[in-house]
This record gives structure tokens, sequence and C-alpha cells, in this order.
């Protein structure tokens, strides 16, 4: 057998030192069958010891169940990155602090395995099966694989199959990480899922504008500091309502005039600014009132702010049950 290098260049161009023994390339890198020899855990993590990064291995449909891939010696993590590993089964792994940037996990089996502080960026997790997984301390990308894929691409066609699929993913790791009690987690993915269902809609839907302001106001369910934070800012913004249109407290009409000095003008915004909050809370003290134009807004301020109340009470209540 002639020792000539492998012809495998990685995404890099990273080149592997390993001698050739099929169609060019090494064993790690050989495409053309299944690797299903009866010794392949105990080959891999003898490679993994090596210390050297283990690029585009093709591991399709490879038995790795309860491969043991972690550094004991200096709790650096093992690179197995950008390899394919299609449909491989790494039941009860021990992949703890790996590094599978750039892999496809494609419809890999994952169950009971161990993946507390991997890297999985860059990763395709679409129908990896993550029952009883350990997914804690994962380092993710902001967006998962195919979410930046349709982001990136013009076909609509192409793009709108790319967003189901991120809905799907986020799906699966919603409810993985739920299983776990991975709660900020499965808050999150909740929320990326339900984006990405959002993109697959019309983009000038009702439908779809609903669901924007939805995930504006209360981060479909999930955030609610989004409701303060929408909250105080329509009460600022009445407040300039009021300040500019004018309020009644008795017989004197509270407003911005600019014949008035600022501090005076400075204190009626002020009391503007209160007959916002006593109006968008409904406690409705009657020291002030709205005069003029003001009762239509203050109406609709009042309705505004019991159901910015009770959205919050139920988002509130919500995330701390869970």
């Amino acid at each position: 057998m002639t020792t000539t290098q492998c012809h495998y260049r990685g995404p890099n161009d990273e080149r592997c030192e390993d001698t050739i023994e099929n169609n060019n390339t090494c064993y790690w890198h050989e495409r053309s069958q299944v690797k299903n020899e009866p010794d392949l855990v105990e080959r891999l993590e003898k490679r993994a010891r090596t210390g050297v990064p283990m690029i585009g291995f093709e591991l399709r449909k490879a038995n790795l169940r309860g491969i043991d891939l972690v550094n004991h010696k200096d709790n650096k993590s093992y690179q197995l990155i950008h390899s394919d590993l299609y449909r491989c089964d790494l039941r009860e792994a021990h992949i703890y602090n790996i590094d599978l940037t750039g892999s496809s996990l494609m419809k890999a089996n994952l169950e009971h395995a161990n993946l507390n502080s991997s890297k999985l960026k860059n990763t395709n997790l679409l129908g990896t099966q993550l029952l009883y997984t350990k997914m804690d301390n994962i380092h993710w990308n902001e967006k998962i694989l195919q979410e930046s894929q349709a982001d990136r691409t013009l076909d609509k066609n192409e793009k709108l199959d790319l967003y189901e699929q991120s809905e799907e993913v986020y799906r699966n790791l919603r409810r993985a990480t739920e299983e776990q009690g991975l709660f900020q987690l499965t808050g999150l993915f909740f929320q990326r899922e339900m984006v990405m269902r959002r993109k697959q809609l019309p983009r000038y839907s009702s439908k779809r504008a609903l669901s924007k302001m939805v995930e504006l106001f209360c981060g479909y369910g999930e955030d609610p500091l989004r409701v303060v934070t929408f909250s105080l800012i329509t009460i600022f913004c009445f407040a300039l309502i009021y300040f500019l249109l004018g309020i009644s407290h008795g017989d004197e009409i509270i407003q911005f005039l600019s014949t008035s000095t600022l501090i005076e003008n400075a204190f009626n915004f002020f009391n503007s600014l209160y007959f916002s909050v006593v109006t968008f809370t409904t406690l409705g003290y009657g020291d002030l009132s709205p005069h003029g134009w003001t009762r239509a807004f203050a109406a609709v301020e009042a309705f505004v702010g019991s159901f910015s109340l009770a959205l919050f009470v139920v988002v509130f209540v919500k995330k701390m049950t869970r």
C-alpha cells in the first residue's frame, strides 16, 4: 500500500496528515462506504487522544454508541468539526465539552448522551434525536444553521423551506431543553420557533403583522420585561399628548405654553405624566381630568393600560411557574 498523504482539504484549507487507504483519502475521509468495523469506537477514541483536530470525518450511519470523546487530561475540548455524522448512533455517548462546529448531526441519535458544554455552532441539528440528552452550557450561535442560510438566500422557495426546517429544529430543541429543566433556553427556543413560523407567512398578511406585534409586546409570552418597556413608552407618549392638548385641574388648564417659563412648563409636563400614569393604571384619583380632545386619548390609554397589566400578569406567571 502506497504511503501517500491523504488528499483531503478542509473548509479552511486544512490538510490531513494521515495516509491514503482508498480513493486518494485516508480511512476517516473515505465516503464510499459506511464505517461499521467492530473496533470503530476504539479507533476513533484513540485518534481523538492524539490531540490532532478531527476535521471533515465521514461517519455517516456509524455506530458510536457509548463512545468516550472527553479529554480527561487537560479539559481541552476534542475537535470533531465539519464532519458528517448523518444518522450516526451516539446514544449514551460521553461527548462533554466536544467541539462539533460545522458538523452535521442530521437525524443522529443522541439519546441519553452527555452534550454539556459542547460547541454546536453552525451544526446541522435537523431531525436530531435528543431524548434525555444533557444539554447544559452549550455554546450556540445566535441563529441555527438553517436560519442563517434562509436569511442569506434570495430564492423564495428555498427561503421558505429553510425557515420551515428552522422551525422544526427550534421545536425539537425546545422540547429537549424543557425535558431537561433548562427553562431559560426553552423560552428562547420557543421565541425563535414562533419567529420562524411567522417568516413563513405572506410578508404583508394580517397574521404576520399580528405575530410581529405579539413578539414586540411580550416576546410570544416569554419576556415580561417587554411588557414593562411597552407600558413605560405608552405612558410617556400619552403624557406628551396631554401636555400639548391640555388637561383640567379644576378651572385651570395644564398644558404647554410658549409664554410660560421653562420651570412652569416642566411642572406642567410632570403633572401630565402623573395623569398619564393614573389613567394607564385606571386608578383615576379625580384631581386631574381630561379636557377636550384628551378625553378620547384618555379612554384609549385606559383600555391599553388594562390590557397591558393583564398581559404582564399572564406572562410573568407563565415565566415563574414553568
